[in-house]
């Protein structure tokens, strides 16, 4: 059990931000023992949810005075233990930074506090037929601070790019609790270092953003959403590699397995998706009007080469949203086969999928796990779902053998070992699966200069210096 926070400091964050804003119940504290990991679980001495930038400074100034670390936390829904609390150290929210703060539609840029909703901000934006590109899964719920903190993708980032694209500036509270401002319109100097591209996806080990500036698109003129139906994932895989290779671009390329059809059909976020079809590939084009028919035709094409029973199209805007929902709420959906799913994201190259979806199936059955696949395939983007339930120790052992084989494999076959969750908690014992010392020392030399203390989100990203690498033998 923790040793509770000294009272005198509770009094000092009190003062701070008010003591409704301060959590230090046993009770209220459980709330924020994970994030959407929910296989690692630490209940923090306390959780700190200032509402301005000045009050995040001085918060993370009194607790870096003190000796204590932090970590901070956006909306929760992270996937890889980047939000997860140290057992003597304060959670810092960004849950009441909530206000967007301007949208210059004559710029196509907005500013924004970090606890902004993804999606909150594309409606607040659409009276100026703006929107803002980058569309995680979980876009509904998880916010812009924890956006910036992962670099985020999305469905879209195939063509649009992931969250590093649309950041233009950063206020920055360091780990001192000083503040500073990186980039910004009209601030950034071509040749400078680019701090900004520095700060994203630093997974809350360099600081706390507490303004962001970002990018907006212009709604385009034209979608075109279709839904191919395949007897198998591999089938489904090749007709990915087909549509890159002819020379499309779509927006979004998606795959979802039967397992995880079955799960959303059967759940309030039921699309339309066929439940006996082994897998469905959702893929949609944007832009002008002319030239969209010709390019949904050449997919289609390239669908039905690949052994596609029926190629679907969204003809109304409902059956288009009702197609994104089920496929965005697939995650939300799997609490129907488990209590517990461990969701994993590594990238491959698109035209190793279909052996390395066989791969995963063969995987899964032989530790006797379940596994679901919903992912970004246009950009080799994988997530397997591993289903189980952490109260069976033998289970949750299978599971965490399972996961480093999938990892092993797909740096096997030339790919990384996150795509846009990060590496958290739950990677960085992979870190040197990819990057050597010399890389992982540098990185820890940059992780210094920010943070010399070591007091922010400590036990995040790199590995212990004194941990081995994984060994080869775990792919076998």
């Amino acid at each position: 059990m923790n040793t509770p926070l000294e009272t005198r400091i509770v009094r000092a964050l009190n003062a701070i931000v008010g003591p409704d804003h301060v959590v230090t119940d046993p009770e209220r504290l459980v709330v924020y023992e994970s994030d959407g990991l929910t296989s690692y679980r630490v209940i923090p001495l306390a959780v700190v949810l200032p509402a301005t930038t000045e009050e995040v400074a001085a918060v993370v100034k009194l607790l870096h005075g003190e000796g204590i670390p932090v970590v901070p936390r956006g909306a929760g829904t992270g996937l890889s233990g980047g939000a997860l609390p140290s057992a003597d150290g304060v959670v810092v929210g960004t849950a009441r930074m909530n206000r967007i703060l301007e949208i210059d539609s004559d710029n196509r840029i907005a500013r924004l506090q970090p606890g902004v909703v993804n999606a909150h901000l594309t409606v607040a934006a659409k009276p100026y037929s703006l929107y803002y590109a980058p569309d995680p899964s979980s876009q509904s719920t998880c916010t812009l601070g924890g956006n910036v903190a992962e670099n985020s993708g999305g469905p879209h980032c195939l063509k649009y790019g992931v969250t590093q694209r649309y950041v233009t500036g950063l206020t920055v509270v360091l780990p001192s609790g000083e503040v500073i401002r990186l980039g910004g319109a009209g601030r950034s100097a071509r040749g400078a270092l680019d701090l900004v591209g520095l700060f994203v996806g630093s997974e809350g080990c360099f600081g706390i953003a507490t303004e962001i500036e970002v990018k907006l698109l212009p709604v385009t003129e034209g979608v075109r959403t279709l839904l191919g139906i395949f007897e198998t994932m591999e089938a489904a895989g090749h007709a990915v590699t087909a549509i890159i290779s002819e020379g499309l671009l779509p927006a979004a390329v998606e795959i979802v397995d039967n397992a995880t059809i079955r799960a959303v059909e059967a759940s309030v976020y039921a699309g339309g998706f066929p439940v006996d079809a082994g897998a469905a590939l959702v893929i949609e084009f944007d832009g002008t009007e002319a030239g969209l028919d010709a390019d949904a035709d050449r997919a289609e094409a390239c669908c039905r080469q690949a052994g596609a029973s029926e190629v679907k199209r969204a003809t109304e805007a409902t059956q288009r949203a009702a197609l994104w929902n089920g496929r965005k709420k697939a995650f939300g959906a799997m609490g129907r086969i488990a209590p517990d799913l461990l969701v994993q994201d590594a990238t491959v190259p698109r035209t190793r999928l279909p052996e390395v979806l066989a791969r995963i199936t063969e995987i899964g059955e032989r530790y006797e796990l379940k596994v679901a696949n919903v992912f970004h395939a246009g950009d080799g983007n994988l997530h397997p779902n591993i289903l189980f339930d952490r109260n069976d120790p033998d289970e949750l052992d299978r599971v965490e053998r399972a996961s480093k084989e999938i990892m092993c494999l797909c740096v096997e076959v030339g790919g990384t070992i996150t795509g846009e969750h990060g590496v958290g908690v739950d990677k960085r014992g992979y870190m040197q699966l990819v990057l050597g010392e010399v890389e992982i020392e540098a990185m820890r030399a940059v992780k210094r200069i920010f943070d010399p203390s070591g007091l922010f989100n400590p036990g995040k990203v790199l590995p212990d210096p004194a941990s081995p690498p994984v060994p080869a033998e775990a792919s076998a």
